[in-house]
């Protein structure tokens, strides 16, 4: 078989939730990013059939998207205690200063994210790991 002369593009990480709104709302707020046409919040009025099922936000700078699919149930992460339920994923986020990094920590916090762990005077990679409203670990650090 001969090899192909690419591989597939890489399109999205998709986050499991049982609220796929709440979590697309939360990422779209803390990472400034908008809806894919049609996945906006609809009127006050209207029943949220699309913010029931599958949600996807857009970086505005081209690149990789976050998908948000609906689930019955979903085990929220232990870490950083493996047991009972492991991470599986998480997300990376970057930033320029410290300074940006307590910036940022204020807004995760007000946005609904909560800290799991703090290592902002680190001196050779300050970051902090959240949990998302979902409970999916995610750090932000200083590159």
């Amino acid at each position: 078989m001969a090899e192909p002369s690419k591989g597939p593009t890489f399109c999205q990480v998709v986050l499991d939730c049982t609220d796929a709104r709440v979590l697309a709302e939360f990422y779209r707020r803390l990472l400034v990013w908008n809806y894919r046409p049609g996945d906006e919040p609809p009127s006050a009025a209207a029943e949220d059939e699309r913010g029931k099922d599958w949600l996807v936000l857009r970086n505005p700078a081209g690149g990789v998207q976050i998908a948000f699919q609906q689930v019955d149930r979903l085990p929220e992460a232990s870490w950083p205690d493996p047991a009972p339920v492991p991470q599986q994923l998480h997300l990376d986020l970057t930033v320029d200063s410290v300074g940006e990094l307590d910036a940022q920590h204020a807004r995760v916090l007000e946005l609904g994210g909560r800290l799991l762990l703090d290592r902002s005077d680190d001196p050779d990679e300050p970051l902090r790991v959240y949990a998302d409203p979902a409970g999916h670990p995610f750090c932000v650090f200083v590159v």
